[in-house]
């Protein structure tokens, strides 16, 4: 495959059942496509009218042959279907614990940050066969986060968080693409993975020029900064609802509705405080929304997991 030049490498765990399926879809095409084709021509030729006079010969149809034009391709339609719902699962759902990595774009460049603090422009490291799942949003346009030679790709897209993963299995370097247009300088947005041996990469997070804070503590200290602890207290006692052990669980609204909180509803909740207020409280939180920027909305979100993890 590294030869032939219109295909990149295999370079991820889902990377080899992608082109499986493609490949699969494209020789199930050609072949339909030659048999009708050559029918065609056949039974042009074969039952063409040789005189004025020559008339054809009544058809009476053929039970089998009907059964069988309609059951085997049936058959094969379910097949690819099933494949193909089995690798859309695989890419979509990330296995357990994976290593976080937080990713915004911005014309014409992709901002990436590491749990542990670390930065990068148009650059992700990442470690050998550990399973790494990506969090992006975008802070202007509609962008795409595509590895070829991984075959992932995922839309970045601005007001929400969109996921993507994926788990190296070659060392080396693997170029990122923007796949959706997003401007004039929209070929210019490019970047590259670096797949490290897990030594070398922790070797790299944790040597000179790390990211100093991590997030959790950049979080923690635009929570102090902002204000938010005054509200947001520990219990019951505060003017905003309480963060301990609140993240991953449902909460009642003044509606009546319950919503789960999530990285969606934390977002919602710094930018649009009043568009879902819990229950009991009083819509007094200041709107955030031009305020803060994007990198710092994901350190709010990761201080409020955090919290659920540290209390547990």
């Amino acid at each position: 495959m590294s030869d032939f030049p219109l295909f990149p490498e295999q370079a991820s765990t889902v990377a080899g059942q992608v082109d499986f399926l493609y490949f699969l879809l494209v020789g199930l095409s050609l072949f339909f496509s030659l048999l009708v084709f050559s029918l065609v021509v056949f039974f042009t030729i074969r039952y063409r009218r040789r005189s004025a006079d020559d008339r054809p010969k009544p058809i009476h149809g053929s039970i089998p042959l009907e059964l069988a034009w309609t059951i085997i391709p049936l058959f094969m339609a379910i097949g690819v279907f099933t494949l193909g719902a089995d690798v859309f699962f695989r890419i979509k759902r990330a296995p357990a614990d994976p290593l976080d990595v937080y990713v915004v774009g911005k014309q014409w460049m992709w901002k990436i940050q590491h749990a542990a603090g670390k930065r990068e422009i148009n650059e992700l490291h990442i470690p050998l066969g550990k399973p790494v799942r990506l969090t992006m949003t975008s802070e202007d346009v509609i962008h795409d986060f595509f590895i070829p030679a991984f075959r992932v790709k995922q839309d970045v897209i601005p007001g929400r968080y969109t996921t993507l993963w994926f788990e190296a299995t070659k060392v080396g370097e693997f170029q990122i693409f923007c796949a959706e247009y997003c401007g004039t300088q929209h070929s210019g947005m490019v970047g590259k993975v670096v797949v490290m041996d897990p030594i070398a990469y922790h070797d790299w997070l944790t040597g000179g020029g790390g990211g100093g804070e991590s997030l959790v503590e950049a979080g923690a200290r635009q929570f102090q900064q902002l204000g938010c602890e005054t509200c947001h207290k520990t219990g019951d006692t505060g003017r905003g609802p309480s963060l301990i052990e609140v993240f991953g669980k449902p909460v009642k609204l003044t509606s009546g509705e319950e919503v789960l909180v999530d990285d969606a509803y934390v977002r919602e909740s710094i930018l649009q405080p009043k568009a879902q207020i819990v229950a009991g409280f009083e819509p007094i939180m200041p709107i955030y929304e031009g305020q803060i920027s994007e990198e710092t909305i994901l350190q709010l979100i990761t201080y409020v997991k955090s919290l659920t993890v540290t209390e547990e």
